[in-house]
């Protein structure tokens, strides 16, 4: 029966297909421990499908489509590197005692790429080991108070950023009160905040929204430079960060690899007493390729992982990974796994409508992807592709039916086949 497959242990009645808001406390930690909860519709044998009620088929059908919507999070060889670095530099950070500027992160990439879900999946996963080291209380809290334990802040830098509006996204995360507030007491609230939620990590996204030809936009980083003298490790997201102008004021350091960046000034609201710099590693978290033997492998893992968890009844071992499969997916997505997945999540919805329950070129060449619509994505700071053109419409071949018409042989019995004949191949 399917009430077997909807109970609450496949998560299928505690799904309520409402995305948490990571932006504000409650949200992220909504989504943080509820992160892998999902799971998805069991796999099923086709002729116990086909004889399952209408009912019981309909909802069957519903969890294998949200299966399709909600495919996880896969590991690839560039978010491992991301992976590595992240979380190497917020160990260190967190157990800082001294009282320094913090190295901080900037992550690159193009659009849709994943860099948001795979730094938020990074964090949360520090988060996890961090509260279980302190038995999930704050070290640094003050006795008697009662502030939320908060070791990571994420936030969506706003689209017209302002160090007003920066300061007030990151103080809506936490619920602080900003009303009638002028920019000092604002960047003094952030500090204050940071400190008594003993956040360890701040998250600032698309931060490619700055636009370095505008006054506010320079404010606003020299704001956030400054964010780093208190004592959280700045993560700063965003889409081709070397191309935004953003390092423009930035160095190299040839010892450590780092970008090394002065603020125009020494002081910053008051927050940043010395001329210390601000120095962060830049990671890129960046597409497929498909040039060399070991990147086409790495591209056929990654769909060989995706295939795993697509539930349609006539897909067969393979159905990504062989033929000329693996090639005609790179060809519509270039490698971008946003995209990749947006192919497939459409592809399984067309599939099952059909009744064709498999992906095949065919059926893929006739979904468009489209993201001109995107919301919460800004196009001018590059955070939507180019979408590769679908490839022409290929021609089908028709089968050439054999001829009705009897033709009239010659007889060759008398043919003389010369010494290489027949006869003497007999004899021989």
């Amino acid at each position: 029966m399917f009430g077997d497959l909807a109970d609450g242990e496949n998560g299928w009645h505690g799904w309520s297909g409402m995305p948490a808001q990571r932006d504000t406390v409650e949200g992220w930690d909504l989504w943080r421990r509820t992160r892998h909860q999902f799971v998805p519709a069991p796999r099923l044998e086709p002729a116990r499908w086909r004889g399952m009620p209408a009912r019981e088929k309909s909802l069957y059908d519903l969890h294998r489509t949200a299966t399709h919507a909600n495919l996880p999070l896969l590991h690839t060889p560039m978010s491992r590197q991301v992976a590595r670095a992240l979380t190497a530099r917020m160990r260190a950070n967190a157990f800082k005692s001294k009282p320094s500027t913090r190295p901080g992160v900037m992550v690159t990439g193009g659009g849709y790429q994943g860099k948001t879900e795979t730094v938020c999946e990074i964090a949360a996963a520090f988060e996890d080991s961090w509260r279980e080291l302190n038995q999930g209380l704050n070290p640094n809290d003050v006795p008697g108070g009662h502030d939320l334990y908060v070791p990571v802040a994420y936030v969506q830098t706003p689209v017209t950023a302002k160090p007003k509006s920066t300061c007030k996204a990151i103080l809506n995360f936490f619920g602080a009160p900003t009303k009638n507030m002028d920019l000092p007491d604002l960047v003094h609230q952030v500090a204050a905040s940071l400190h008594d939620h003993g956040t360890r990590v701040l998250i600032l996204d698309d931060i490619t929204r700055l636009r370095m030809h505008r006054a506010d936009d320079q404010d606003t980083l020299d704001l956030i430079r400054a964010f780093m003298s208190m004592h959280v490790t700045l993560i700063l997201v965003g889409v081709n960060i070397p191309a935004s102008g953003l390092l423009r004021e930035g160095r190299t350091d040839p010892r450590t690899g780092r970008i090394v960046m002065s603020s125009r000034s020494s002081v910053v609201h008051g927050l940043e007493p010395t001329q210390t710099e601000r120095r962060f590693d830049l990671v890129e978290l960046g597409r497929f390729c498909y040039d060399t033997a070991a990147q086409i492998q790495a591209w056929v893992e990654h769909l060989a992982g995706v295939e795993e968890q697509l539930r349609l009844m006539n897909a067969q071992a393979g159905m990504l990974t062989e033929h000329g499969m693996p090639e005609y997916l790179f060809e519509r997505t270039q490698g971008v796994v946003g995209l990749l997945e947006r192919l497939i999540e459409d592809g399984c919805q067309e599939a099952m409508a059909t009744g064709t329950e498999q992906l095949t070129e065919d059926l893929l060449d006739d979904i468009m992807l489209d993201l001109s619509g995107a919301i919460g994505r800004d196009p001018e700071a590059g955070e939507i592709p180019a979408v590769p053109s679908p490839p022409a419409k290929r021609k089908k071949r028709t089968p050439a039916k054999p001829s009705t018409a009897k033709k009239s042989r010659r007889n060759t019995v008398f043919d003389d086949h010369g010494p290489g004949g027949p006869d003497l191949k007999q004899g021989a």
